[in-house]
């Protein structure tokens, strides 16, 4: 059976001066689809196997070819926006027919220009679409491990759970909120981590700041450059709401206290007299 948006190995049936029609080999009901003349290799003859990807022509037509298309059905990646219209943003996907991404299938709008994190799928009417909702596309086990450094995109924001993000354009993972201080990453923002935890299934907790003991060099040195900032005052301390801090510096009061200390015991700062 031809599938749209997947590889196929197909037997060339028939050639014409306008190209090759191909079907698979021994079906019981064969279907034939064109590969166009200008994508039929010259000692091309009837009975040979060809390696085609199909897709849809501007008429609907199931077609083939033999140029790589960047995205294969129900996988995810990065695909630049040629254009954007009333219907939605076209992508370039390495065919000559453009793939459509509709606005319903938009996380955050697309622009003319810029790489968007996405997938590839079939619509009601048997088209294939892009989508910007790549959850269900991506994989579960990746081969990081805890405490490993990772890159991804994030590609969903989420007010009860956190920051979604694919590692590596392809792995699932979440950030907690409670892990989210000071400017929270965009949708489509690409961002580095820390793997936090690893659960059964495979998918991947991240924090974005290091180990305690590692992050409190870098907030120490936020610390001081505020102050340095600030005339050499800092007008926060122990009495600081965490929402003050997370506003101010963001960090969890603990990082911030703990930074702080670290100040004070080499002698950087010392305490006003009271």
């Amino acid at each position: 059976m031809l599938q749209i948006g997947t590889k196929q190995q197909l037997q060339i049936v028939k050639l014409l001066s306008f190209g090759a029609y191909l079907s698979e080999h021994g079906g019981e009901k064969e279907e034939e689809v064109l590969l166009p003349a200008k994508e039929v290799p010259q000692d091309a003859k009837a009975g040979d196997l060809l390696e085609v990807f199909l897709y849809m022509d501007s008429e609907d037509r199931i077609i083939a070819t033999r140029r790589e298309p960047k995205l294969m059905l129900h996988t995810a990646g990065r695909l630049a926006v040629k254009q954007v219209t009333k219907i939605g943003a076209f992508l370039d996907w390495g065919l000559e027919k453009d793939l459509l991404l509709p606005y319903a299938e938009q996380t955050k709008r697309a622009k003319e220009g810029e790489e968007v994190l996405c997938a590839l799928y079939t619509d009601k009417s048997g088209r294939l679409c892009a989508t910007m909702n790549v959850y269900p596309y991506l994989e579960n086990r990746s081969p990081y491990l805890k405490d490993m450094e990772v890159t991804g995109t994030v590609y969903e924001r989420s007010d009860n759970f956190g920051l979604f993000v694919a590692v590596d354009d392809r792995y699932s993972a979440l950030i907690p909120k409670q892990e989210l201080y000071g400017k929270v990453p965009a949708v489509g923002e690409s961002v580095k981590a820390r793997v936090r935890e690893v659960h059964p299934d495979g998918r991947m907790v991240l924090a974005l700041r290091k180990k305690a003991y590692l992050q409190m060099e870098d907030d120490a040195a936020a610390l001081m450059e505020y102050m340095e900032a600030h005339g050499g005052d800092m007008p926060y301390g122990d009495k600081s709401s965490a929402e003050e801090i997370r506003e101010a510096f963001g960090m969890s009061k603990a990082a911030f206290k703990r930074a702080l200390g670290r100040l004070y015991k080499e002698g950087v700062i010392k305490k006003n007299p009271s």
